[in-house]
């Protein structure tokens, strides 16, 4: 493990890259970072006006930008950031020019001819976080941000940009700081016995509070999860009884093929949709019968392992079969799962639509495939269900990443060591050892603490230009 590094401005490359996302539109960029952007800003940039001919910090010019050998490749806006005031901490330019893909990639292709060279994916925010501009969860949350497919992901993502969350984890690292502090303390006055019990008190309180107050941070993950991975929705039943057909309205789309024939769906779909601002990956499955070929049975076992890590269930049943309620109840006897939604379709040709229930705690939502009856009450439900598992996101103390998860799960183990430790009167140089690893794995989650592999994997993440 090691700190942060100083600045590396006068060793790091100058790096460009094409910073808005590709295609046409009315205005592209491309930014240049590092000691050499200046030097680029005089050598392709000509103002339009005299006035503005020495750029000056956050002032945007308007003028050309011209090739190495004088040739004006399009009108611009650029500005120049001084180190230290940059998003990335380094000495920065930013050149706006007009959203054609040709035009911006002549321009990014003459800045790259000089001493340039391109920008790796993610490489402008890890500078901001090296350089000290954000830290490491914050740096998370503009990947994030940018991948936020919803309203809940979006507010959620921004929320951590925004840096509660990040104040919220230094927060409770000081306060854990604090405890190894006292025990630090203590270590060279352990022949004072009375004023070591008394100390042993007091830790366990501030242990046993930073213990609770750790994992009501990583139970928000639980929904959390949802957030950042999306709320899995598998449909299932038995052959034709109409998963398909839920699935193609669910999706408003025609994705999934619709036959009378059983078993005409034997792998399984996935599609991810936005409802209700909360991102769904909805799945359609095979049907669940007994016999059929060895490709069907195989999309059967993929089915049964989908829907016992499905955060919800829709079991679909056939009403228009006589013995539709003997067969269902088979079908929860072997399901056994607690998150199922029981959609009874084909209500439309069903005569005695009042006896939808199995028991009080297994109702039976009537539908129609084909007429769209119940698909209004089949959705409120959903949704209902989806911000019953949501935690509140108004603090932004929500855990939308694994890694963080983990290592509030590490310092949480740590400090239970530690706590065990100190009711058994252990040395207080062994209680000092778990005390200081559970703030060592709190200071990996903001980046007080890293390794090079972790940098790695996090923005490996990260789209070129970011």
């Amino acid at each position: 493990m090691k700190g942060r590094t100083a600045s590396r401005a006068d060793t790091q490359d100058t790096i460009a890259a094409i910073i808005t996302p590709p295609g046409e539109g009315g205005i592209a960029a491309v930014r240049v970072a590092g000691s050499k952007s200046r030097s680029v800003l005089a050598r392709h940039f000509s103002a339009k006006h005299s006035d503005d001919a020495e750029p000056h910090p956050f002032l945007m010019r308007l003028g050309y930008f011209k090739s190495l050998d004088g040739e004006i490749l399009d009108e611009v806006m650029a500005v120049f950031m001084p180190e230290g005031r940059s998003y990335t901490g380094l000495e920065q330019i930013e050149i706006f020019c007009h959203g054609g893909r040709q035009v911006v990639k002549k321009i990014l292709d003459e800045i790259l001819k000089g001493d340039i060279r391109a920008a790796e994916p993610g490489e402008f925010t890890r500078l901001a976080f090296e350089n000290g501009r954000i830290d490491l969860s914050r740096a998370e949350a503009v990947a994030e941000i940018i991948a936020a497919e919803t309203e809940v992901s979006y507010r959620a993502s921004r929320e951590h940009l925004l840096g509660n969350y990040s104040e919220h984890i230094d927060m409770l690292r000081t306060e854990l700081i604090g405890v190894l502090s006292e025990v630090e303390a203590s270590i060279d006055f352990t022949e004072d016995a009375p004023e070591v019990g008394a100390d042993s008190r007091k830790l366990l309180i501030l242990v046993d509070s930073l213990v609770t107050k750790l994992s009501a941070l990583a139970e928000t993950y639980r929904g959390g999860r949802i957030i950042s991975e999306g709320y899995t929705i598998v449909i299932g039943g038995r052959p034709n009884a109409g998963k398909s057909s839920l699935f193609n309205l669910l999706l408003r789309k025609e994705r999934a093929l619709v036959t009378p024939t059983p078993g005409t769906t034997r792998d399984y779909l996935l599609e991810r949709i936005d409802l209700d601002g909360y991102t769904v990956n909805l799945i359609d499955t095979a049907g669940l019968r007994q016999g059929g070929g060895k490709i069907e049975r195989e999309g059967q076992r993929l089915a049964k392992g989908m829907i016992a890590k499905a955060d919800l269930v829709i079991w679909v049943v056939d009403l228009s079969k006589q013995n539709w309620a003997k067969l269902l109840t088979l079908d929860i006897e072997s399901l056994g799962s607690a998150h199922i939604l029981l959609l009874g379709n084909k209500i439309d040709i069903v005569k005695k639509a009042a006896s939808l229930s199995l028991s009080a705690s297994q109702k039976i939502i009537g539908a129609s495939c084909k007429t769209g009856i119940g698909l209004s009450k089949l959705h409120r439900e959903i949704v209902g269900r989806i911000e019953k598992s949501m935690p509140d996101l108004t603090s932004g103390l929500v855990v939308t990443s694994a890694r963080h998860r983990q290592k509030l799960k590490e310092s949480i183990r740590h400090l239970r060591l530690a706590r065990t430790k100190i009711e058994g009167s252990v040395s207080p140089e062994l209680v000092a050892y778990d005390l200081r690893t559970a703030v060592s794995s709190l200071g990996e989650i903001t980046g007080k603490v890293y390794t090079e592999q972790v940098l790695g994997r996090i923005f490996s993440r990260f789209c070129i230009g970011k």
